[in-house]
């Protein structure tokens, strides 16, 4: 089980300068949409991150710019390190997770955050 997070506008999911190749489901080669597959294992860390124990749910409905601060505490507190396994819930790849979020809500800042 897992979250699909993305980043859109009116005109659909928000296009990013990086290409990732990140999450639960990859797309061959990477990709520069503002969408990313989260496993649920991260899900009691990211309970412990995000305001009133809503998890990744929090985000829902939020911009870019409202989501900043919140993620940038969250990636601090769990760090970036990752393991080798990505479905390992470690909190490096948790905060790994939510450091490519964050990176996107500063270069679209009027984007919302949609979860699946």
């Amino acid at each position: 089980m897992s979250h699909d997070v993305r980043l859109v506008d009116t005109d659909g999911v928000l296009v990013s300068r990086q290409k990732i190749s990140e999450g639960g489901t990859q797309v061959f080669g990477g990709s520069n949409e503002c969408e990313l597959n989260v496993t649920y294992n991260y899900s009691p860390l990211f309970y412990e991150v995000f305001p009133n124990d809503e998890g990744l749910k929090w985000l829902y409905g939020k911009t870019g710019k409202e989501s900043i601060p919140v993620l940038e505490k969250a990636v601090e507190r769990l760090g970036t390190k990752r393991n080798d396994d990505y479905w390992k819930a470690t909190m490096g790849n948790a905060g790994h997770s939510l450091s490519i979020l964050l990176s996107w809500a500063r270069e679209h800042p009027q984007g919302k955050w949609q979860l699946f």
